[in-house]
């Protein structure tokens, strides 16, 4: 089983959508979750958790749906599939898996390679200005290519842009986002990525490989708020 969970209540104001943003779950802010009782939650983190507020069960067939919403867009590509470590790794496989077994199952197939590289934006549970992107000297091999950058998790969106910015001065063919989650928050700076899973309230989420200062990342059962 896995999840995503939620941190300390947050009473910031929901931004306005784009019309033309893509379909996406939204959790809304007033959202208590599910009890925690009724999952598998290891012991030492029983007492750091609210709730869970996206079960795996969810999250699961949300991939599948954006795997053939990715199939539908993209098919006929060679598509470079760029996971954003360490947070989009879960996320990452299981959308790979899913766009695997539509290929093997469907007449539009989307020939598939993947890639790799590690963002650093967050520390304890602010996220900084200072994006550091570590194997950005390998942004170059992705030059004339179609690539789709999978991310566990969009907050401000400053983080992706500058992402974008480095991959646009390489000069890829295309390049699509996929997000598992977009928070709603005040300090988001107005980007939207091209699939979204789940819209969530402006908390500190941990579960399905995202954590909090590297805790938290072997919590297997959805989306969790946290509390401190």
């Amino acid at each position: 089983m896995n999840f995503v969970c939620e941190n300390s209540p947050n009473n910031g104001k929901c931004d306005h959508l784009n019309p033309l943003s893509q379909k996406r779950k939204k959790i809304a802010d007033d959202s208590k979750g599910h009890e925690l009782s009724l999952f598998c939650v290891p012991k030492h983190y029983e007492e750091d958790l609210d709730s869970v507020i996206i079960p795996s069960g969810l999250i699961k067939d949300r991939t599948e749906r954006l795997a053939r919403d990715i199939v539908r867009d993209m098919g006929g590509h060679h598509i470079v599939a760029l996971c954003v470590l360490k947070g989009g790794y879960k996320f990452f496989a299981d959308l790979m898996d899913y766009i695997k077994t539509l290929n093997q199952n469907s007449d539009k197939s989307v020939p598939l390679t993947v890639d790799f590289i590690r963002l650093k934006s967050y520390s304890n549970d602010q996220s900084t200005n200072c994006v550091k992107v570590i194997g950005g000297d390998e942004l170059s091999a992705l030059t004339g290519k179609n690539v789709l950058i999978v991310e566990d998790i969009v907050e401000t969106g400053k983080t992706m842009e500058t992402l974008l910015k480095l991959l646009n001065e390489c000069h890829p063919k295309m390049v699509k986002v996929v997000s598992l989650l977009v928070k709603r928050t005040p300090r988001s700076s107005g980007y939207r990525p091209d699939y979204i899973g789940f819209e969530v309230p402006d908390k500190f989420l941990v579960g399905y490989a995202l954590d909090y200062n590297e805790y938290f990342r072997d919590l297997s059962v959805s989306v969790c708020p946290v509390t401190f």
